[in-house]
């Protein structure tokens, strides 16, 4: 499925300015250590909450639209899950779809930056593998950008390899990994 490109909101309005540094309230980007995290099914529900954290942890060209949520989320192929803190925001997701012949493919899976290394990502990913177990799939497949070293060294050390590279593969230019990871045990 190809990363459709789409306009972000803006934050601030044109119209609005940003209040003056001196009165902004000393807030913490970086969410407390001890915070504990849920790991549950992502459903049409939370579908603009999954949109608008895509649009933070994904850029030129990378995130997906709104409409494609939607396909992803009400295809009866989808297998999906969010992690979520105890106040229910969601911190990170994962989306994959069924395919034929046992294949599983993970579409997308997001961290929100201030929630990242901390193993959420592999939570995800250990967790969508069962769902997709559950499913009778067998062979897992994943695209990745050829320059995001960090994502690619977390697929590895889950057991994914790089299969082929997908020249000019993202819709910005940029060339993609297929990696494939077998769940066969």
């Amino acid at each position: 499925m190809a990363v459709l490109k789409k306009f972000r909101p803006r934050w601030w309005p044109s119209n609005r300015q940003a209040p003056p540094s001196d009165s902004r309230p000393n807030i913490a980007l970086v969410p407390p250590v001890n915070v504990r995290y849920d790991v549950r099914p992502l459903t049409m529900s939370q579908i603009d909450e999954c949109w608008r954290l895509d649009q933070r942890c994904f850029v030129d060209g990378e995130a997906y639209s709104r409409d494609t949520f939607d396909y992803l989320l009400t295809a009866p192929e989808s297998v999906a899950y969010r992690v979520v803190m105890q106040n229910g925001a969601m911190a990170g997701f994962v989306i994959g779809l069924l395919e034929p012949e046992h294949t599983g493919h993970i579409t997308t899976i997001g961290i929100a930056p201030e929630h990242r290394r901390r193993r959420l990502a592999s939570c995800l990913m250990e967790t969508i593998e069962s769902g997709f177990r559950r499913r009778d799939v067998r062979i897992v497949r994943l695209e990745v950008r050829s320059s995001n070293v960090s994502a690619q060294k977390l697929y590895l050390n889950l057991g994914y390899s790089v299969t082929q590279r997908l020249p000019k593969y993202y819709s910005n230019g940029g060339d993609g990994l297929l990696m494939v990871k077998s769940l066969d045990c």
